[in-house]
């Protein structure tokens, strides 16, 4: 199912140069506007002295790229000009394939954006997402298994992220509760124990 997907995909390149172009450009450039629009929302949020936003998002990338170069050590796919005829429009050296590097990031900023710095933009970069991992099975260099797999890393990073921080605050609120119910020693006690 994997491969006849890339050939009803991949089946269409080569056909209107134009279209291959939009492809190929979404492929192998679309990501960088999503670092810098990433870059500043972050920007924003911390003139706005919001650092921990920034910092979340950062976290995640970190942990969908540590949970990615795991995968890829585990896999074993090809890419599927390695072992399929494709119309590879754009060059790429043989390799591991599953994840796809371009769609772990790219998934990883759409839902981190989305969850930590506005909700608008990380619809938009969703969008942009989807695209990259769309055209990365076009120019023949990813399987959809591929794409897949990125999406649900940045998935599992932001949510690993989120938990994280709500147990993090749920923790920092019932230390403030338990020190909040400590009866205050009178002032000679607290004169002895000086």
């Amino acid at each position: 199912m994997n491969y006849q997907l890339v050939e009803l995909i991949n089946g269409a390149a080569g056909r209107a140069d134009s279209v291959d172009d939009v492809m190929e450009f979404a492929a192998t450039w679309l990501i960088y506007p999503g670092f810098a629009v990433a870059a500043v929302l972050g920007g924003r949020a911390l003139l706005d002295r919001r650092i921990r936003p920034v910092v979340q998002l950062g976290a995640a990338l970190v942990l969908a790229f540590g949970f990615a170069v795991v995968l890829s050590h585990i896999s074993a796919q090809g890419r599927p000009f390695q072992s399929h005829q494709v119309h590879q429009l754009i060059a790429h050296d043989p390799g591991v394939s599953l994840p796809s590097d371009h769609a772990t990031a790219a998934f990883t900023l759409a839902f981190g954006v989305y969850a930590f710095l506005g909700r608008r933009w990380g619809v938009v970069r969703a969008v942009a997402a989807l695209a990259i991992g769309f055209a990365r099975i076009w120019v023949g260099v990813h399987y959809p298994r591929d794409i897949v797999a990125g999406a649900i890393i940045g998935g599992v990073a932001v949510l690993e992220v989120v938990a994280a921080a709500r147990f993090g605050l749920a923790l920092a609120a019932t230390n403030r509760q338990a020190h909040q119910n400590v009866e205050p020693a009178s002032s000679l006690n607290a004169w002895v124990l000086w």
